[in-house]
């Protein structure tokens, strides 16, 4: 890793610790929603949170009040098909009419933390969102609707990718219909493979009349750091191939690479700065911010999530 020391010594000054109530480089156990309101204003430099996205990965991801009983349960094609269909999630058509109306209740639950979000942030900090392709435009909408500045899309590549696309002739197969498999021979009920997952970059907006430079100067954030991004990458695009280390998966069932969190923290913070993860899982953000020398503050509402955060942090995993 490269360590330009002299302009470290030139720039802004790293934060002081009591700029945060809570305690930094850990994780506090508890709802994410409630905890942000207890930090100060503008005390954090970078947001960098897979939040969940809705589509009931698993129990905590449901964030919908409209539930059934086939909702995350199986069904004999999902036997069948072992371990790739786990668990069964809404169609996009929905099982009801009141199925239509998920997407605004996923922007509606966004609204709930974006706002705090805008207020703990730094003028020109970035916010990095992991959101699902299905709702991550509800997700961009309520954050520009709290006040951010929708700056960019990043795609990162999926190691794995499962293809979970249905033939079409395999139903009227089970149905007896022949003469209906053989005209749709070819086609698929489902998606395409999912080979990528948006990254989405906001920005709290600076001071008007002042400058990106300028607000740099006073805040130490607002530009990236394309040289120290470009140790993870061959090019500075916004598609990211950065996948898993031997052995570094299997904590969290969204779990997503240290590496990857690296180059996000260090394309947009330097060292000693302070990086907050309001959706911490098992801890990914906070052992990249840890190995990056910068600050943390991980939030995370399930208790065994906290534990292996926890150990990971302290290098027991």
């Amino acid at each position: 890793m490269r360590h330009d020391t002299a302009h470290r010594r030139s720039a802004v000054p790293a934060p002081h610790a009591e700029e945060c109530v809570l305690p930094l480089d850990d994780v506090v156990s508890g709802n994410s929603i409630e905890l942000i309101k207890t930090l100060p204003d503008e005390s954090v430099h970078l947001i960098l949170s897979d939040i969940p996205y809705g589509i009931g990965a698993e129990d905590w991801d449901v964030l919908h009040t409209n539930t059934n009983s086939a909702y995350l349960g199986s069904s004999p094609a999902q036997a069948k098909a072992g371990a790739v269909f786990k668990k069964r999630g809404k169609p996009i058509n929905g099982w009801s009419e009141a199925d239509r109306a998920i997407p605004r209740e996923y922007y509606e639950w966004c609204l709930t933390w974006a706002p705090e979000w805008l207020r703990v942030l730094k003028p020109g900090g970035s916010a990095l969102v992991f959101a699902g392709r299905r709702l991550a435009h509800r997700c961009i909408a309520a954050m520009e609707d709290s006040g951010f500045s929708y700056k960019d899309m990043l795609a990162w590549m999926r190691e794995r990718a499962p293809h979970r696309a249905q033939r079409l002739s395999a139903v009227y197969e089970r149905r007896g219909n022949a003469d209906a498999a053989q005209t749709w021979d070819g086609w698929r009920v489902g998606n395409l493979r999912p080979t990528f997952e948006p990254v989405l970059w906001l920005t709290k907006p600076y001071k008007i009349g002042a400058t990106l430079a300028d607000n740099a100067l006073v805040q130490g954030v607002g530009g990236y750091n394309q040289d120290a991004f470009l140790k993870y990458v061959s090019d500075p695009d916004n598609v990211l191939d950065l996948g898993f280390m031997p052995k570094e998966g299997g904590l969290h069932p969204t779990q997503k690479p240290v590496r990857l969190m690296q180059a996000l923290i260090e394309l947009t913070t330097r060292e000693g700065q302070i990086v907050l993860d309001p959706f911490c899982g098992s801890g990914t953000t906070l052992v990249a911010a840890k190995a990056l020398s910068r600050r943390f503050i991980g939030f995370e509402a399930e208790a065994s999530y906290v534990e292996i955060a926890r150990k990971r942090i302290s290098g027991n995993i």
